[in-house]
């Protein structure tokens, strides 16, 4: 009963659409006693004798509507039900003219009776219409028509309750009929009028009396099953006993008592269920004669709603036409002004939103200023004159005072990141007025391109007028927000850039002074090795042949390497592009991979793929925003003494493995990997890869030492054995640092760059298309209630 009382709102609200569609009064529709567009209207339709009144008895919880054999309904009798949950469940309360009276249901079936006997001629066709409070019965509106077999029953009064396509049908017949269902007059004047059964639910009454009767209880399975005949496979179907509330009635004494009705209704599902064994249990007594008509119902409403909802539609725009035609001639009087000058200021928002969103307005330029302007206003800070190194060290030395820096020059350097960053502001404000100047000409081409502002010149340079006022509260507020993005870079650097830095200058160190201690280490190894050569004794000819044989040897296989060339391949028309093998560390096992190398020195790009014949590069590497520096290789064992050099050979040759990071160390090179570890595969392949990717690095402007490598490019182990270590330049260092903090500068930059159109966006567009509007309206009624008052004065 709970889903049939949710729909009782819906219901009204479409009655009262489709009223308002057929230009009805709505207050007298829903006062009317037909109401033939409500959803909540239930027909029973069936012959005499077939239980149609038990049936609706069983729904409204009393024993209302008279029953009988012979035909107790003579007249169509219309009972319009209200559910109220204070009224007593052994109470009803009639509703006549406004007035509500407490009844019995035997005195109301008596007074029912009474009426229907004075039609005795049987040409009565009156219908008797009663309006019920229970607490019982769900929100219907039960017609309860005379049988179809009678003589008072023609087409006209059956399509007159039938033909009204929101109405649900009730098809009652006796389970004694349902193995000749498909005769039925009932069954036909349904499909007649819902040919799809949307409307229509079928019930069989009467089931006890065919307990007995295996071949009725056979059909009437079928027809719960839907598998009956086929013009009653798409009904749904409930069986009911139809007794039950008469029988709960003459039980308690009283009718309507709240436990009776229970108790009746559970014995009738309970005797229902041992009757029909096979069938389904939710198509079984009252409660299922319930959920039922709340599907049927839900279902209609779906059906209508699309067509009442495009009605109103359309009948809104008429409304909306006619009130522009009627405001035309109004325009005179106070009333007329004002919805002239609404109805102005929602064709200008539609215009000017219009003309920002899409393109028939300016509100591309705002994306260029976005996407253009200011980011090249960004670049073009003079960040390299902030830079030099001669300024760094007078921000340094001023910033120091009296005490110069001891291990880092941060206060030097915070100062330096907060004065480039205050470079900042400037190219912001301009972004935030161009923007400004963009809204602005969306505004006056919205006003122009506004037909019936055109009628009005002086409310359209009033509505201009306001709307620029707007809008430059908005830059005043976007100006705010920018400049607070930059001071809030200014106002705090992380601290762990500077703890970096510091930790970079150490291992900087500490790998000179290991490569000094290798190389100093090589030398005496080498001095002792001959030392021993000289000193030890020769015992024969024969030896020193066979010395000397081997010797030989060596010399000549190190002639034949050093006659083979590297094993890398060229192409191109000047050879630009080169490829070749090399060994790439992995990540994550720290492992190497054999990979194919691409080098295409035009582009300045470097590729690779996992196999020679690959097509596509597995990754891509832009050399011009790189270093390349030549490290140690850690998979080679710790140096030997002399003594296990000379047992177990010559040493081995120089390092192999380079590496490839951003010159900006909080940018990535491959992927998100920031560094790059390559090896090659012999000496004359490092030489040649480490040649071609320098030509391409080192011009990019990095600054070199005294020896003209890069300063952040550190040497082999064999170049490193005849470099000596010079004593730590402090400007040096400062000179690093100063470039150290110049990327994490450009980060800021173009961080800024991301975030300070979000704000514009934010603080400008966003509130131009919902703030700037509503103060235009405000503002227009304002100036129109002081027309209306120097009126009245």
């Amino acid at each position: 009963m709970e889903a049939i009382d949710e729909l009782v709102q819906l219901s009204d609200s479409m009655r009262q659409a489709a009223a308002l569609l057929a230009d009805e009064d709505v207050d007298e529709s829903a006062s009317s006693s037909k109401r033939p567009s409500t959803f909540l209207n239930v027909v029973a339709l069936g012959n005499v004798g077939a239980g149609k009144s038990a049936v609706l008895n069983s729904l409204i919880g009393h024993p209302v509507l008279p029953t009988g054999e012979n035909g107790a309904t003579r007249a169509p009798i219309s009972i319009d039900l209200n559910r109220d949950a204070s009224v007593s469940s052994r109470s009803i309360i009639l509703q006549i003219d406004n007035k509500s009276q407490q009844v019995s249901a035997s005195a109301l079936r008596h007074s029912l009776q009474d009426r229907l006997s004075k039609s005795s001629s049987g040409k009565s066709r009156d219908e008797i219409y009663l309006k019920l409070r229970t607490s019982t019965a769900p929100p219907l509106k039960l017609i309860d028509l005379p049988g179809l077999d009678q003589r008072i029953v023609d087409d006209s009064m059956i399509s007159g309750y039938v033909q009204h396509n929101d109405a649900i049908l009730l098809v009652i017949t006796p389970a004694a009929q349902a193995p000749e269902i498909s005769s039925s007059r009932a069954l036909r004047i349904a499909k007649e009028y819902d040919a799809d059964s949307t409307r229509t639910i079928g019930v069989i009454s009467k089931i006890d009396q065919a307990a007995g009767e295996p071949k009725i209880l056979a059909a009437v399975q079928a027809l719960l099953s839907n598998q009956g005949p086929r013009s009653t496979s798409d009904i749904p179907w409930v069986a009911l006993i139809g007794q039950s509330v008469s029988i709960a009635s003459a039980q308690s004494g009283n009718a309507g008592s709240e436990n009776s009705l229970e108790t009746a209704w559970r014995a009738e599902s309970e005797t229902l269920k041992s009757i029909l064994p096979g069938a389904p249990q939710n198509k079984l007594g009252r409660v299922a004669l319930v959920d039922a008509l709340a599907h049927q119902i839900r279902n209609r409403m779906k059906v209508r709603l699309p067509n009442l909802l495009s009605g109103l539609q359309g009948k809104s725009q008429i409304v909306q036409e006619e009130l522009v035609r009627l405001g035309e001639q109004m325009v005179d009087s106070v009333e007329g002004t004002r919805a002239i000058a609404l109805q102005l200021c929602r064709e200008f928002e539609d215009k000017f939103l219009q003309h920002l969103a899409h393109g028939e307005g300016s509100g591309w330029k705002v994306v260029a200023s976005f996407e253009g302007n200011f980011p090249n206003r960004i670049k073009q800070l003079p960040l390299d004159k902030h830079f030099d190194i001669n300024n760094v060290k007078r921000i340094v030395l001023e910033a120091d005072g009296y005490q110069p820096y001891l291990i880092s020059p941060e206060k030097g350097l915070r100062s330096l990141i907060k004065i480039v960053l205050e470079l900042a502001k400037e190219p912001s404000r301009l972004c935030v007025d161009e923007v400004h100047r963009v809204l602005v000409d969306i505004v006056s081409a919205a006003a122009n391109a506004t037909p019936g502002l055109g009628r009005y010149p002086p409310f359209k340079r009033e509505v201009v007028a306001i709307a620029t006022t707007a809008l430059e509260g908005f830059k005043n507020e976007a100006k705010k927000m920018v400049v607070a993005l930059v001071d809030m870079e200014r106002a705090f650097v992380p601290p762990q850039h500077f703890i970096r830095l510091v930790q970079r200058r150490m291992d900087r160190q500490r790998r000179e002074e290991e490569v000094k201690n290798r190389s100093s280490k090589k030398g005496l190894d080498a001095e002792q090795s001959i030392l021993n050569r000289a000193t030890s004794p020769q015992t024969g000819g024969q030896q020193t042949g066979g010395s000397l044989k081997t010797m030989k040897d060596k010399s000549s296989q190190q002639d034949k390497e050093g006659q083979e060339g590297p094993a890398l391949k060229t192409a191109g028309p000047g050879g630009e592009i080169t490829a070749g093998f090399l060994l790439k560390r992995s990540a994550k096992t720290n492992g190497w991979s054999r990979r194919w190398f691409v080098l295409n020195e035009k582009s300045s790009k470097l590729g690779y793929t996992k196999k020679q014949e690959e097509r596509h590069f597995r990754g891509v590497i832009n050399l011009e925003e790189c270093n390349i520096e030549e490290i140690a290789d850690e998979d080679e064992p710790p140096p030997k003494s002399s003594k296990s050099k000379k047992e177990n050979g010559p040493e081995k040759s120089p390092s192999l493995v380079f590496k490839i990071t951003s010159k900006v160390p909080y940018k990535t090179v491959l992927k998100a990997h920031s560094a790059v570890v390559l090896k090659a595969e012999s000496a004359a392949d490092k030489a040649e890869w480490l040649n071609k990717l320098r030509n391409i690095i080192q011009p990019s402007g990095q600054v070199k030492g005294e020896s003209g490598l890069t300063m952040r490019q550190s040497l082999s182990d064999g170049s490193l054995d005849t470099m000596a270590r010079r004593p730590a330049d402090p400007e040096e260092e400062l000179r690093w640092m100063s470039q150290e903090v110049r990327g994490y500068v450009e980060a800021v930059l173009n961080s800024l760059a991301a975030n300070v159109p979000k704000a514009v966006v934010l603080c400008q567009v966003e509130k131009s298309k919902e703030d700037m509007l509503n103060q235009l309206y405000s503002s227009v009624r304002l100036v129109l209630f002081g027309v209306w008052i120097h009126a009245i004065l």
